[in-house]
């Protein structure tokens, strides 16, 4: 009467593709509700720290989960890291002030860094091969869809509902996601006495966590400490791998750059990572402040890099079924290429179809190579390594997209001040529709040009970026595919099993 039952393989599928959904939604919905929650709680000044808690504690977490899924098995971590990140959403709600929800938020943070990696990594477990590569391209996908609903969501939730409902609604989500969990996910673990590596956990969190908060706090304290925070970060990041390299078990495990995609792989999401925030971070502030047009202009043409995203990782992972991975990949770094250099041709006059093409084009491409990325990890490794080597792939993004923001930042902030020395006070006018009417001609000609070759700078990093990734994507197999790849155990006994 109601059709042929999901088998469990595919409701535990749909829960994974849920689970990533929860928590990639999680920054653009905050990111919509930040002007209502601030207007209630007040700390404007704490205002970058309720993004830069979740980011940071999750960044450092993500290789913690990979590496102890390997240990323990996908389905507890997953139930754990889930369970913390209900736990920090819940709390969120009930803040009472700003120094609270960023505690709370940091709290979110720690389960979201093992739902991603882990949820990615069940899926790389229950299908192998080909099927692999069809079904990582509608994972992928899940965080470009959830880019562009969590706006949409955000002002819908808030307007109806409140703030602290944009944290409460992930309660029922994680919640489904566990009892799928519980109910059609088993795995057989062997019982293996493994010697955590606490010094490398330890090292990492310090080297990682130390680096991004000089990151996130660039520009607000002094030089000097910067500059301190920055030295601490390098030596204690040297350490560790001094330590990984001699250690028997690794927390990260650096033996996998010997593998030729992985060494490909890991340095290109990075720079993936680094791109994406280039456009995402300063396409709107081009699009309103130097090119005179609306809010609403300015987020469809930000939204139009995730439709780009979302084609690209499902026509990306299908082409892998018919051809190689250096080949998809090499497909996906054209529109990269072509769609930067678009970009570096904006200026203030420019048609606004140009940016429209030039974003389309970068999420094609970003989408198209990012899924060979990710199942060409998976592919290369058996099911002892492959939580490590997928959480490796996303952390490295997720380091890319904090250096990207800074660096990219203090480019068009250097830029900027040279021209207009008080260049806050100009874009807040530009952006400001009734302000910028109000505006001389010729003074509004100055600073919207100022603004557009300040970006100019940042665009024509980027096109430098495209260029290393399509060297980089030259240097993966010729001939690799998903065929080739892995089985769950390296031909052994398969870890997971389905009930019926």
């Amino acid at each position: 009467m109601f059709g042929r039952p999901i088998p469990p393989r595919e409701v535990v599928f749909l829960a994974m593709m849920l689970a990533i959904f929860m928590v990639s939604v999680e920054a653009t919905i905050v990111a919509t509700a930040m002007p209502t929650i601030v207007a209630d709680l007040g700390g404007l000044r704490y205002f970058s720290w309720v993004f830069g808690a979740y980011l940071l504690t999750q960044a450092v977490t993500i290789p913690i989960y990979g590496r102890l899924a390997d240990y323990y098995g996908r389905k507890a971590l997953l139930i754990v890291a889930i369970v913390i990140f209900l736990a920090g959403s819940v709390l969120s709600g009930f803040a009472h002030d700003m120094l609270t929800l960023i505690l709370f938020r940091a709290l979110q943070g720690i389960g979201a860094g093992g739902v991603q990696p882990v949820a990615i990594t069940i899926v790389g477990d229950m299908y192998l091969g080909r099927e692999r590569a069809r079904v990582q391209g509608y994972l992928s996908s899940m965080w470009a869809f959830s880019a562009v609903i969590g706006p949409l969501l955000g002002a819908f939730l808030i307007q109806h509902l409140g703030w602290p409902i944009i944290f409460w609604i992930n309660v029922p989500f994680g919640f489904a996601c566990i009892a799928v969990l519980m109910r059609a996910y088993h795995e057989n673990i062997e019982s293996v006495t493994h010697r955590i590596d606490y010094l490398g956990s330890a090292l990492l969190a310090i080297g990682v966590g130390t680096l991004m908060f000089d990151l996130v706090m660039l520009g607000n304290m002094p030089v000097a400490t910067s500059a301190l925070l920055a030295a601490v970060a390098i030596i204690v990041l040297a350490v560790l791998i001094r330590h990984e390299l001699r250690t028997p078990e690794p927390m990260m495990p650096l033996f996998l750059y010997r593998i030729r995609v992985i060494a490909v792989a890991n340095p290109g999401n990075f720079i993936l990572g680094a791109m994406m925030m280039g456009v995402t971070a300063f396409m709107p502030t081009f699009v309103q402040a130097a090119m005179g047009r609306t809010s609403v202009i300015a987020g469809l043409v930000l939204g139009s890099i995730f439709v780009g995203w979302t084609g690209g990782s499902i026509s990306g992972a299908r082409l892998q079924l018919r051809f190689s991975y250096r080949t998809v990949a090499i497909a996906g770094s054209v529109p990269v290429l072509i769609g930067s250099a678009i970009l570096t041709t904006l200026h203030a006059g420019s048609n606004i179809a140009a940016a429209y093409a030039g974003t389309v084009l970068l999420g094609l491409g970003f989408g198209t190579i990012n899924s060979v990325f990710v199942i060409s990890t998976q592919g290369a490794v058996d099911w002892d390594l492959r939580g490590a080597a997928t959480s490796s792939n996303i952390f490295l993004r997720q380091v890319g997209q904090a250096i990207g923001s800074a660096s990219f930042g203090a480019v068009f902030n250097i830029g900027v001040y040279a021209r207009i020395p008080d260049a806050g006070r100009a874009l807040a006018a530009l952006v400001d529709p009734v302000r910028r009417a109000a505006i001389p001609p010729l003074a509004l000609a100055r600073d919207a040009n100022a603004i557009a070759v300040s970006l100019h700078g940042v665009y024509l990093i980027l096109m430098c970026l495209a260029a290393v990734v399509a060297g980089l994507v030259l240097a993966l197999p010729p001939n690799l595919r998903p065929a080739h790849a892995q089985g769950a155990r390296g031909g052994r006994t398969e870890r997971v099993q389905h009930e019926a």
